[in-house]
């Protein structure tokens, strides 16, 4: 069985020489992911750091599992990938009927919604994202329990702890 630390090294080559939105190297957002996810277990932080491997490399679901990776952490992978047009709500929705891809997706959007991030971020897209990633909140927070979604931003994006408080 792989490690965690084996996973680390797995997502750091298979994302080399990327960059997210704000020109930050990749592996530092998937890094990110898993932090808030380490109260819930290496299973959960191996899903944090492959969560983009399926949709933004070459990697398959069945490359994963051939490389050791454990068949529960691919199927949560294998929950938040986009599929090509799904749209987001959908997505979002198919998400929250499996309560660790919840986790998953809580903590990715939590990092995606951190003040420093967003403000580096022109500011049409800013609003547009800010829009979305509120909308996916409202479905997917009501498929966790408010002390784990505490968890997660704690580590993640605390400014999100007011929002929680105001709507969980």
């Amino acid at each position: 069985m792989i490690s965690v630390g084996e996973v680390d090294a797995l997502a750091v080559n298979a994302h080399a020489g990327q960059e997210d939105k704000i020109g930050v190297p990749y592996i530092e957002h998937v890094r990110a992911v898993a932090a808030g996810l380490a109260p819930f277990g290496d299973e959960l932080v191996m899903a944090g750091l492959l969560h983009d491997i399926l949709e933004d490399t070459d990697w398959t679901a069945e490359r994963l599992r051939e490389t050791g990776v454990p068949g529960r952490v691919v199927e949560i992978v294998e929950a938040v990938t986009n599929q090509p047009g799904m749209p987001y709500e959908e997505k979002i929705r198919l998400i929250t009927a499996d309560p660790a891809a919840t986790l998953l997706k809580i903590s990715d959007n939590a990092h995606n919604s951190h003040p420093d991030r967003v403000a580096k971020l022109p500011a049409d897209k800013r609003e547009r994202l800010a829009a979305k990633y509120r909308s996916a909140r409202a479905a997917l927070w009501p498929g966790a329990k408010r002390d784990d979604i505490k968890s997660i931003v704690c580590i993640v994006n605390p400014s999100l702890l007011t929002e929680l408080n105001v709507h969980v």
